[in-house]
């Protein structure tokens, strides 16, 4: 049975528990971060765990670990479940507490360290491309709940996802407030038009995607050129491929929007030489 770190001890699955008055259950308060294993080894642990301290920081909440600390209890967990490869996930809640609001009666955040395996899509789904939707959910307005945190309030994203699977899909765009290209639901979104690789920039109200920085490095270094501005359906619709990126997801292709065929159909080349190259980067 896979084993459950919380706050410095190691329980088997099932008798892993918290209060149901931890604010994290009750109103979504907490952040939490998705991280890969390759070959035994946390992906870009150190990125993680930053982002993890600066969705934290923004929330006012405070962890009551050090990084390094933080770090070492991902790779113990790893090691008490013998993973080689899977996923973690990693979450901070703000602790138990009354039912009203205020965080300041809360005590004892929580910090839990989940590993377990994962599977997003098909290999089927990476040879021949993925069907995407636009969701008419828009994604949060950065001066409601800021993307760039990682949250435990996920309503957003799952609304736009019920809409994904309603249309028969696995994925949805989801627009910001302007009407421009945010995300998708779990994942960061690229296209390529005429060689060159663009992206929403983060001030479209997106999450700074581990793995959308690892690609936008990737393809810097094969001399792609990458833009990271504005987007609009238009842009997804006319683009001559289009890919999501996302720490389970990797590199997928995206074949369709809105019924509307993306370059012929197929997953092209610059998203399969990304895809490749990611690969290798992960499981060097």
């Amino acid at each position: 049975m896979s084993k459950v770190w919380i706050n410095g001890k190691l329980f088997d699955k099932d008798d892993a528990k918290i209060s149901v008055f931890d604010h994290g259950l009750l109103y979504g308060d907490g952040v939490f971060e998705g991280i890969r294993i390759y070959g035994g080894k946390a992906f870009r642990l150190d990125e993680h765990i930053e982002r993890l301290y600066e969705s934290a920081r923004h929330i006012a909440l405070e962890i009551p670990l050090p990084p390094e600390r933080m770090s070492q209890a991902v790779l113990d967990t790893i090691r008490a479940n013998a993973k080689i490869d899977g996923y973690i996930r990693l979450v901070v809640t703000r602790g138990a507490g009354t039912l009203g609001l205020d965080p300041k009666r809360c005590s004892n955040p929580q910090i839990i360290v989940i590993v377990d395996d994962i599977a997003l899509y098909s290999a089927e789904s990476y040879e021949r491309g993925l069907s995407i939707v636009t969701s008419s959910i828009i994604r949060n307005h950065p001066n409601a709940l800021n993307a760039r945190i990682k949250s435990l309030n996920y309503l957003n994203n799952i609304l736009a996802k019920i809409e994904a699977v309603r249309a028969g899909c696995q994925e949805a765009i989801m627009l910001n407030h302007n009407g421009e290209v945010a995300e998708c639901t779990a994942d960061n979104l690229f296209l390529v038009k005429r060689g060159i690789l663009r992206t929403p920039h983060l001030v479209a109200g997106i999450l700074e995607g581990i793995t959308r920085n690892a690609v936008i490095e990737l393809a810097r270094a094969a001399q792609i050129t990458v833009q990271e501005m504005a987007l609009t359906r238009h842009d997804i619709y006319s683009a001559d491929e289009c890919f999501l990126t996302g720490t389970a997801a990797e590199v997928a292709p995206i074949v369709e929007c809105d019924g509307r065929l993306i370059g012929n159909g197929k997953p092209g080349p610059i998203t399969r030489q990304l895809r490749e190259q990611f690969h290798r980067l992960a499981r060097q």
